[in-house]
């Protein structure tokens, strides 16, 4: 039996995209307080099959898939540069798939302006006219209006015609950045992207008995299974341990360990790996919003992705990235060099202390890789900012392992400006084998 707000969801999932949604009009359709309404709304925002839009309102839209999020569609590139829709409100759903930018002759423009693109323009009413016709949208920048008969246009075709105070260049700037962005969430790996689905999923329920736990063992070859009530969420998990020696005809729900660790598929996978090295945790259930079972996650399955992406290039640079490139190993010595560039300074011109935190862990990174081939994740830092690090600084940075186990390890780090000890830090790590 489905709750109000699973109804809800599964009403505004099943409109067609485009639609406009209202919380008074889901509340009367489906005889819902106005707040129950609203709260489903705001999950399907979340969930990426609504958006809300000033001055427009919430529409149905379609959700991207993962390998398509480097698009942007029209309702996000208003709210991108704060823009107001002057027409063409039914097709702020649909995919760009190119922004031109129209600082050149009209019959120049219209060469490289084609169905699916978005037109940035000034005040060119012809030109937003003729990229209507051509299939595209428009994005008038300056706060510029446009003629009437453009955004009868606009509506006929269903290709949005949008407004913004800012200028070109800052609008361009906004929107490849925003890409740029979604480039980066790309390539983040989530629980999504390696978990086992649930039709794949080998799980018991409440009422099952340990005879189950060993047809389930057989069949599988698993020894850890999720354990679920009569609405599918997850209560427990029973392990090999759980049934040593127990009579067959005993239920699971006396066996199992109760309130398990549970993770949802939005996580990324280097959390779930730290959760599971640090309880030492074999198995995970994954669960949605209401706690039911859709998955689960093994330790295995999270090592090997981490192996992967870490073989994989990096399509947009994070701070990390930048970091990392910056690094130079001093031949035939145990320490690196660091160039400090103005991304990484604060206001005052010296490096922002989360820039420092990354070039230390960095170096233990890399310290701790050619001494025990493994990867880390970081338990505990103590860091010291002796003196200000300079913009255009060359630092030195001498990490040393002062102890190292197959599990843990712990790296001391000194940064030198010239000569001049300018910060330490002391490092406890997780090591993680490859």
């Amino acid at each position: 039996m489905l709750t109000k707000h699973e109804q809800i969801l599964q009403y505004i999932q099943d409109l067609p995209v485009g639609e406009k949604i209202s919380v008074r009009k889901i509340a009367k359709d489906l005889k819902v307080s106005e707040g129950t309404a609203y709260r489903a709304i705001k999950d399907a925002e979340n969930q990426g099959i609504v958006s809300t839009i000033e001055r427009v309102g919430t529409i149905r839209i379609e959700k991207k898939k993962k390998e398509n999020i480097e698009r942007l569609t029209f309702a996000e590139v208003v709210n991108i540069v704060d823009g107001q829709v002057l027409g063409g409100k039914a097709g702020l759903h649909k995919t760009l798939t190119k922004f031109v930018i129209g600082a050149m002759k009209l019959e120049a423009m219209m060469r490289y302006t084609g169905a699916g693109n978005l037109l940035i323009v000034g005040n060119r009413v012809k030109a937003h006219e003729l990229a209507l016709k051509a299939g595209a949208a428009v994005l008038v920048t300056g706060g510029f209006d446009t003629e009437e008969s453009v955004k009868k246009l606009a509506d006929e075709l269903e290709l949005p015609v949008i407004s913004t105070s800012y200028d070109t260049f800052t609008v361009a700037s906004m929107i490849n950045r925003a890409i740029y962005d979604q480039l980066i969430k790309k390539e983040i790996l989530t629980v999504e992207d390696i978990l086992t689905p649930l039709d794949e999923t080998y799980y018991l329920h409440v009422e099952d008995r340990v005879s189950e736990w060993h047809a389930n063992n057989q069949t599988s070859l698993h020894s850890r299974f999720p354990v679920v009530d009569d609405q599918r969420r997850v209560v427990g998990v029973v392990t090999a341990k759980d049934v040593i020696g127990k009579d067959p005809i005993i239920l699971i729900e006396k066996i199992m360990t109760k309130h398990p660790m549970t993770t949802n598929i939005k996580t990324s996978v280097a959390s779930v790996a730290h959760t599971m090295i640090w309880e030492g945790i074999e198995m995970l259930p994954i669960v949605d919003d209401y706690h039911k079972l859709v998955g689960i996650i093994s330790r295995q399955d999270v090592l090997k992705a981490l192996q992967v992406t870490q073989r994989q290039p990096q399509v947009g640079e994070t701070i990390e990235d930048l970091i990392g490139s910056r690094f130079h190993v001093v031949k035939d010595q145990e320490l690196y060099q660091f160039e400090v560039t103005p991304q990484m300074t604060n206001s005052l011109g010296t490096v922002s202390y989360g820039v420092f935190t990354s070039i230390v862990t960095e170096s233990a990174n890399r310290v701790l890789k050619n001494s025990k081939k493994s990867d880390l994740v970081v338990e505990n830092m103590t860091l010291y900012f002796l003196k200000p690090i300079q913009l255009d600084s060359v630092l030195t940075i001498t990490p040393k392992v002062l102890e190292s186990g197959r599990k843990f390890g712990k790296v001391d780090i000194e940064v030198f400006n010239e000569g001049v000890l300018v910060g330490k830090a002391l490092l406890m790590c997780q090591l993680i084998d490859r």
